[in-house]
């Protein structure tokens, strides 16, 4: 059954009564739940490997850093798997998040606001960067790839200018710190990692059982026919992609927090990943199809990728072709998914 299939409740133009299905957001359909499994027999074989090959790889220290690292990678593609479900793409992802660390830095450091304040402040820059992608986009017209290209240059100039080019430290903020290198639990095992799973369960009720999440497989899907179902389209795609940039601003408390310090040029090249991770977990970039599960599964697969390349001494250049080879095979998937459906 298509998304076509999936009107949302009420009457359509013709006066007849249609029924939405909504779509599971964690695990899809049964396509995708194939595709999901493969993309997780990949994860498990490349462990495998990684294990074999490097003593020190599945050691309790090395696990927390994969996790860790999975923090800011995973939150970007959180909400880049709403957009390219609609068959958009977003690429201020990675500069936005700069963009927001260096605003947490402003409201928390150089205005002396409360930690709490700052962070929810940050957050909700990045879903002013969001919404204007969302105008540029739904209401003016612009493809996705234009608009979201031209803010990630902006992005990348207004956090260079508000930082006067230099890293904003926290050191007169102690607790900002603790939102990702404290211990909530009281064990070794940082809270960053426990912001990312509360986010993933936020983000797979929203796409799986909320208006909001059957609107954007319906877009994604057929737009035309989703906006003559009655469906306000730009109004949704607009809300799309502000919940994007809550994610990529909060994203951005969560580098500058591990990082101790607001660096304005530290999110170059997390856009390529964070969309490499969406695609390799299934999401289709023609749209219409996508789920959490699949997303946090290439989020994993690219930070293991990354932690093991690294422990087996792989130059960085050669960690780039991996990926990239890696990103191929996961895209001509895509293509041989919908060749067969």
């Amino acid at each position: 059954m298509t998304i076509l299939d999936k009107k949302p409740d009420g009457p359509d133009p013709v006066g007849r009564t249609t029924v939405m299905r909504a779509p599971t957001g964690w695990a899809g359909t049964a396509m995708d739940q194939l595709q999901q499994l493969l993309a997780f027999a990949s994860l498990i074989a490349i462990v495998l490997y990684f294990s074999w090959a490097s003593p020190t790889f599945m050691t309790y220290y090395n696990i927390t850093n994969i996790l860790f690292s999975t923090v800011v990678i995973g939150l970007l593609a959180l909400g880049t798997t709403f957009v390219i479900i609609t068959s958009g793409i977003d690429l201020s992802i990675g500069t936005g998040m700069a963009l927001c660390a260096v605003m947490s830095g402003v409201f928390v450091i150089n205005l002396g606001l409360p930690v709490p304040l700052g962070v929810l402040l940050a957050i909700l820059f990045g879903g002013l960067i969001g919404l204007v992608n969302g105008v540029n986009v739904a209401v003016l017209g612009l493809p996705p790839f234009i608009a979201t290209l031209a803010m990630m240059l902006v992005a990348q100039g207004l956090a260079l200018v508000i930082s006067d080019s230099a890293p904003i430290y926290f050191t007169d903020a102690p607790s900002y710190r603790k939102i990702s290198t404290g211990e909530l639990l009281g064990v070794d095992f940082p809270n960053a990692v426990l912001v990312l799973i509360l986010a993933v369960i936020v983000s797979a009720v929203i796409l799986g059982w909320t208006v909001l999440g059957r609107y954007t497989y319906s877009i994604g899907s057929n737009e035309e026919a989703t906006a003559l179902s009655g469906i306000n389209v730009r109004g949704w795609k607009i809300a799309i992609y502000t919940l994007a940039g809550l994610f990529t601003g909060l994203a951005g408390v969560m580098i500058s927090a591990r990082l101790g310090s607001a660096q304005p040029a530290t999110g170059a090249g997390y856009e390529l990943q964070a969309i490499a991770a969406v695609v390799i977990g299934g999401t289709s970039l023609a749209g219409g199809k996508g789920t959490i599960s699949g997303t946090v599964i290439g989020a994993l697969i690219i930070s293991v990728l990354n932690n093991g390349l690294q422990l087996l001494s792989i130059p960085q250049e050669w960690q780039n072709v991996i990926l990239g080879l890696v990103i191929l095979v996961a895209v001509y998937a895509d293509m041989f998914r919908k060749q067969r459906a």
